[in-house]
């Protein structure tokens, strides 16, 4: 058994238990703030420097009112001492119909980025630009490709934008709360280097890990309940 030791993780992707919106094999009186509260502070302790935290949640709505859970364990974790270096959204283009009809459909969910200091690896995604090649007389305020009309050369790519637009769903894997593989791919590319070591300490169905693994980089997981590890460690070890 690998013991971690203080500043050990170069990147976290987890997504915690929250509020109600799911219940995991009964284990959910195990979940409460204080839980998060610790965990939190934790990862802030087993982090390297320059390291980063992505910590995907939403909120419930409950007696009409949104829980707010995901601001106050945003604000708990820059207490902590980590910067909140972006605030992220996984857009549900799938998302279920909105049952209460007083309010617009819940089709997102944060993914905060919290780093330890100054992130030390930001491999930041880009994708292609519509007019990519193409001059335009008033460009893209890319001054690397002014040419001398005044005008410039746009570029073929642009940072990515900070929403990520996937569906919810694909394969089960018996785990009520499993976020796409895409996700995962996206953020470990961003954050990490290959040997880099990723953690997840809410492993539930082992997406984390898998894709962890089929980039090159070390994976250590925790997960309390036996019926998920067993999930996890069979995708894993796929």
């Amino acid at each position: 058994m690998k013991t971690m030791e203080e500043n050990s993780i170069d990147l976290t992707v987890t997504s915690p238990p929250y509020d109600n919106l799911r219940t995991y094999n009964g284990n959910n009186d195990l979940w409460n703030e204080q839980v998060w509260k610790d965990t939190i502070k934790e990862l802030y302790r087993l982090t390297k420097d320059g390291g980063v935290v992505v910590w995907v949640v939403g909120d419930a709505t409950i007696k009409g009112s949104e829980t707010g859970t995901s601001f106050k364990q945003a604000l708990h974790a820059m207490d902590c001492g980590f910067k909140l270096h972006d605030t992220m959204i996984w857009h549900k283009q799938n998302a279920m119909p909105q049952v209460d009809k007083s309010r617009f459909c819940q089709s997102f969910e944060y993914m905060f980025i919290f780093s330890k200091g100054k992130p030390k690896t930001t491999n930041i995604l880009k994708t292609p630009t519509k007019n990519g090649g193409k001059y335009l007389s008033r460009g893209d305020g890319n001054s690397e490709n002014m040419n001398k009309k005044g005008g410039n050369i746009v570029s073929m790519e642009r940072i990515s934008f900070n929403v990520y637009n996937l569906n919810v769903g694909g394969k089960n894997n018996g785990h009520p709360a499993t976020f796409p593989e895409k996700l995962a791919h996206d953020h470990i590319l961003s954050w990490s280097n290959e040997g880099d070591t990723v953690f997840d300490c809410f492993m539930g169905s082992g997406t984390t890990g898998k894709v962890a693994k089929q980039l090159d980089r070390n994976f250590i997981g925790i997960e309390l309940d036996p019926e998920y590890c067993k999930i996890a460690e069979a995708r894993i070890n796929a």
